[in-house]
């Protein structure tokens, strides 16, 4: 089924055969529609608030009220106005004055205050172990300090950083029609800046480009040179000089070291000393929560973590008395630096090669229209003095996996545990590892709570839309566009885009100009068919931008799919689906089942909130969206007559998160409450949209689990994820399906078989082996596993 975008320009255009594919890129395509504006009502709402559960002093204090009055800036466009200077050579230099203005503060001391800090002279006077009283020379262990301080930070260059800002203001403009941020948003961060306390930025990670443009964008609104921790694995050691010199914070690999080493001790304490004197002098630091892009393993960031870990250290030992944490989303129409094969190995980037890809990226602008806009979002920000009070009273007991799940996959028991599920994905570093243990632990759950908000709160952009409409397979793109926009919308979510329907819909098929083809058909309609192989694989990865909008519906439909398994075939019609009586007891039964398969990493729940508030909320956004309708049980007192009801010792309504006793076991409610699928003409496509948002890694964990027969076990994880990743990709090509042909889907389908105790990981002289256990060798077993996996999939 093709997808049509109905276009009849008012001057109708020859072509040569119905169906052949025209040359459509730079053309309009005819009289004007609708605009799509950005906001629902007459205000746009503001997104990134801070937890009011976790931070009620932040959600009141640091937010400025008259956000939503303020207008977007765009950043890279420098005139002659934003210079002192006025005339004709200005204009045509207006870049470069702009550099020469920016206030760019030095501190040539910083090296000196580092080696004066107390961590520093135990380790220079033999007061600690891995210092000078080991066996090595004072002497010696100066220089060994000195390198490693080289290594973390040099002192910066003005000289090159307002070379820099030019040069990037020159690229930026060429590569981007924009990169908008919200002035209003800004304003809350410099209010938050005068507070006192240091700015750390917590970013997501979406192109090796970020940490270039979020400096050059906070630096261009007067916030001074922001110092980003970058990782050393993605730069050459000519590029990491380079990147000193203009902020750059590399982490030695000796920090990584075991907690006993000598030379892992001492890097640790020269990094955080340093971290202590960027902190104390009041410069910003930024992090990134997220592996770099084509990074396959988890989601959240080791490195990220650390250093975080660093500055939570440095604000609970009192150093300083606080830090202000800003969440920073960033969202690109396209990724500028996405390679076509995103399975090669991560390399080091150079020198030449950065070169190389800046002029590549130029060269694929030059002459077309082409260029992508960018969003930055900048959330509310927060005191982590608060967080780390606050958020110890949320921390509850936990269970793994194979405890909570496997008993109901091999139909030992029907009852879910009333327990949270502990899993941690994230290898800890050496920095880690020498905090203390519930430290370890504030650390992972803010950084999960921090990339949940910069989540939340980053914008969907119009390539996501139509990325998903046309995987689809929706056969009117343009009420589809703008229906889909709406729903965004309605569920409190940004969009970076707005204006005229059709010139969204021609700009964001150009971008798509290599994942799509468009063809002619009669009376001037336009059929956009997605190309084949790569291109549905890229769809599908754009795609993934807008499941957080729709995730708590999306995990609802897959439960009520895997609630009906039993009872209704699947082709069956909607009407025969929606005769059948649904328990809240069920309900929250199935979803809890799906939350505990699905993995964390794209759930991103927020640690304060527990399981079951959020199979609350999944129930009430399915009743919200009109897909479910309550229904009252046979001979029970309808919902709404309230007269004659009693107040009982039972409460009937608990606070947020207060699932803690035995009164809340099992949901249960008197008289309890009933749902049916409703009848209304849009539901069924709905449902089926919501369903197929998860359908790619439900799939994954499928074939994941029919190939645990076919796979050659015992193996490295490594070797088993790459024999996977075939199966994976053999399944696609049959099936003509290519969003399950994804090697991170692999990874993370053994990472949950291992949680679930369907894989083991033994040692062996090779190295760490994956197994099959022996509850799963039976393949009876992986049947059940993967009967159990594909209830929550809708055909």
């Amino acid at each position: 089924m093709d997808t049509m975008l109905k276009s009849r320009p008012q001057t109708q255009q020859r072509s040569n055969h119905n169906g052949q594919e025209t040359n459509l890129w730079s053309s309009g395509f005819g009289m004007k529609m609708e605009a799509i504006t950005p906001f629902l009502g007459k205000y746009r709402p503001f997104m990134g608030r801070c937890c009011q559960t976790c931070t009620p002093k932040s959600w009141e204090s640091l937010f400025h009220r008259s956000i939503m009055d303020l207008g977007f800036c765009n950043v890279i466009l420098v005139k002659e106005e934003n210079t002192r200077f006025r005339g004709w050579l200005v204009r045509r230099l207006c870049y470069f004055l702009w550099s020469l203005e920016q206030h760019i503060p030095t501190s040539s001391d910083a090296s000196q205050k580092i080696m004066e800090n107390t961590g520093v002279q135990s380790l220079l006077s033999g007061r600690v172990p891995g210092g000078a009283g080991e066996g090595q020379a004072p002497d010696l262990v100066m220089k060994e300090v000195q390198r490693i301080l080289g290594y973390i930070q040099a002192t910066l260059c003005p000289v090159l950083l307002r070379l820099l800002s030019w040069a990037l203001l020159w690229f930026l403009n060429r590569l981007f029609l924009n990169v908008q941020l919200h002035k209003g948003q800004m304003k809350m961060v410099h209010k938050a800046a005068q507070e006192g306390s240091p700015l750390v930025f917590l970013s997501t990670h979406k192109s090796l480009l970020d940490g270039f443009l979020l400096p050059f964008v906070l630096f261009s609104q007067g916030l001074g040179v922001v110092r980003v921790a970058l990782d050393p694995r993605t730069c050459s050691p000519a590029l990491r000089a380079l990147l000193k010199k203009l902020g750059g914070l590399f982490l030695p690999p000796e920090a990584n070291l075991s907690l006993d080493s000598s030379d892992g001790i001492l890097a640790r304490a020269v990094v955080r000393a340093a971290v202590e004197q960027l902190l104390a002098s009041g410069q910003p630091l930024l992090i990134f929560l997220e592996e770099p892009p084509r990074y396959p393993g988890p989601r959240l960031s080791a490195l990220g973590q650390a250093w975080l870990g660093l500055v939570v250290q440095v604000v609970q030992e009192g150093i300083i008395p606080d830090a202000t944490l800003v969440p920073v989303a960033i969202a690109y129409d396209l990724v500028p630096d996405a390679p076509c094969d995103m399975n090669q190995d991560l390399a080091p980037l150079g020198l030449w090669t950065g070169a190389l890809a800046v002029f590549r990226n130029l060269y694929n602008c030059w002459g077309c229209h082409r260029r992508a806009c960018v969003r930055v979002h900048l959330a509310q920000p927060f005191s982590l003095q608060e967080y780390t009070i606050n958020a110890r009273s949320c921390w509850d007991s936990r269970q793994t996996l194979e405890h909570l799940l496997q008993p109901i996959v091999l139909g030992e028991c029907g009852v879910v545990p009333d327990t949270e599920k502990e899993q941690e994905w994230t290898p800890s570093t050496g920095l880690l590892l020498a905090l203390k243990e519930e430290d370890q632990l504030l650390v992972r759950r803010l950084s999960r709570h921090v990339l949940s908000a910069i989540v939340a709160s980053s914008a969907v952009m119009s390539t996501a839309i139509m990325a998903t409409l046309l995987l689809l397979k929706h056969q009117k793109l343009l009420g589809e566009f703008s229906w889909l926009t709406e729903e965004t919308l309605l569920r409190g979510f940004d969009v970076g885009f707005s204006g005229q329907l059709r010139c969204l819909a021609q700009h964001t098929l150009s971008l798509l100009k290599a994942q799509v083809i468009l063809l002619r058909v009669h009376q001037g309609d336009l059929v956009v068919v997605p190309r084949p192989g790569p291109g549905l694989t890229h769809l599908a990865r754009l795609s993934k931008e807008l499941l957080p909008t729709f995730l708590s519906e999306a995990v609802g439909a897959c439960a009520v799919r895997g609630l009906l398994a039993g009872r209704v075939p699947p082709e069956g019609p909607w009407e025969l689906q929606g005769i059948e009586l649904l328990s809240q007891n069920e309900l929250y039964r199935q979803i809890l089942m799906l939350l505990h398969l699905l993995p964390q990493d794209l759930l991103l729940p927020q640690p304060c909130q527990s399981s079951y508030c959020y199979c609350q909320e999944v129930l009430d956004r399915l009743i919200q969206c009109g897909l479910l309708v309550a229904e009252e049980t046979p001979g029970s007192r309808p919902a709404c007559d309230t007269g004659r009801q009693h107040l009982s010792a039972k409460l009937l309504w608990k606070p947020s998160g207060d699932f803690t006793d035995s009164e809340s076991d099992d949901f249960e409610e008197p008289g309890g409450r009933c749902f049916r699928l409703s009848q209304q003409s849009r539901c069924p496509d709905f449902f089926l949209f919501l369903c197929r948002l998860l359908s790619p890694i439900l799939k994954a964990f499928a074939q994941a689990a029919a190939f645990l027969h076919l796979g050659q076990l015992p193996d490295s994880e490594v070797s088993y994820s790459e024999q996977l990743f075939q199966f994976l990709q053999d399944c696609a090509q049959e099936e003509g399906i290519f969003e399950c042909a994804d090697p991170n889907l692999a990874i993370s389908a053994i990472w949950t078989f291992k949680d679930l105790g369907v894989l083991q990981q033994m040692p062996s002289p090779t190295g760490p082996q994956l197994h099959l256990s022996p509850t799963f060798a039976s393949r009876d077993n992986q049947d059940k596993l993967e009967q159990f996996i594909r209830q929550f999939i809708c055909s």
